[in-house]
């Protein structure tokens, strides 16, 4: 049931940036759903559109992201100092400052990023750089989004000119498989670890597409729906090849998965957690 909003054109070019959908599908589904862009997204994929975003991972419109672990490899942290332009955000000196913010996160093992506001860079707050930066670029800038996780073992890996962070926590220490899989993740932009790792409701709402787009299909009219049923699991599962790590196929060997490439690593390797913290 369509709900009368205000719908802006920087409204459906979002949708359209985000979703590669035509601007009049964009236009509609945001009708269609109050505004909500999430609600949008999936409303276009339960339409059959092929949907470039399933979700939205930017945190910010521009800056720079530094990831980045403690000497002994078992803490990591990811600092997303951002900006309003790319001239900026492409700056050496900005990018300098980003990482000395970074630097001092790692320094002082800040917890949060109110306690990397209160962290010290050459006597000086973060907090109060940050000001002094602001004041001297003309832009807003800030710590944007900071991540940190403790692990046995942590990767860290900056893509695309520091336009992504990624942290692996791993079983045990595998230089060498901690970058493979830090780019995997990268690269690909899984949901989870595995298929346990899931949030139920984000399961649910997969289902729930899965079911509606099925039934729309003329193909499926008169099926029975135990048949119904075990085409929509099957589907369900490829959502899980295609969004979690584990089951994703290697991207240095596509004939394995990733699961399979660090058995072939060691025996006992295992991915704990992750995190990707990318710019829009």
């Amino acid at each position: 049931m369509s709900t009368t909003v205000a719908i802006t054109a920087q409204d459906i070019n979002k949708l359209r940036q985000a979703t590669g959908a035509g601007m009049m599908d964009c236009r509609k589904a945001l009708t269609e759903t109050g505004g909500d862009f999430e609600a949008a997204i999936d409303w276009l994929r339960k339409q059959g559109q092929k949907v470039a975003a399933k979700r939205s991972d930017r945190e910010a419109k521009e800056g720079v992201i530094i990831a980045a672990t403690s000497s002994d490899n078992k803490i990591g942290y990811v600092v997303c100092i951002s900006c309003e332009t790319d001239f900026v955000s492409k700056n050496a000196d900005f990018v300098a400052f980003a990482q000395s913010i970074a630097d001092a996160a790692v320094a002082n093992d800040c917890k949060t990023a109110e306690e990397l506001n209160e962290a010290s860079v050459g006597g000086a707050k973060v907090a109060d750089l940050i000001n002094d930066k602001l004041a001297a670029i003309g832009e807003k800038i800030g710590i944007a989004k900071y991540e940190r996780a403790e692990a046995p073992y942590l990767a860290s890996y900056i893509h695309g000119a520091y336009r992504m962070g990624v942290l692996v926590a791993l079983s045990s220490e595998a230089v060498e498989a901690g970058k493979d899989v830090a780019m995997q993740i990268a690269a690909m932009n899984p949901l989870a670890v595995d298929a346990d790792s899931i949030p139920a409701e984000t399961i649910e709402r997969e289902r729930a597409i899965v079911m509606e787009t099925m039934k729309a299909d003329p193909k499926m009219a008169g099926k029975p729906e135990e048949m119904v049923a075990k085409i929509a699991e099957g589907k369900l599962n490829a959502f899980f090849k295609e969004n979690t790590l584990l089951a994703q196929p290697f991207v240095k060997d596509g004939g394995k998965s990733v699961a399979e490439y660090l058995k072939s690593v060691s025996a006992d390797l295992k991915v704990l957690s992750f995190v990707r913290v990318a710019l829009g």
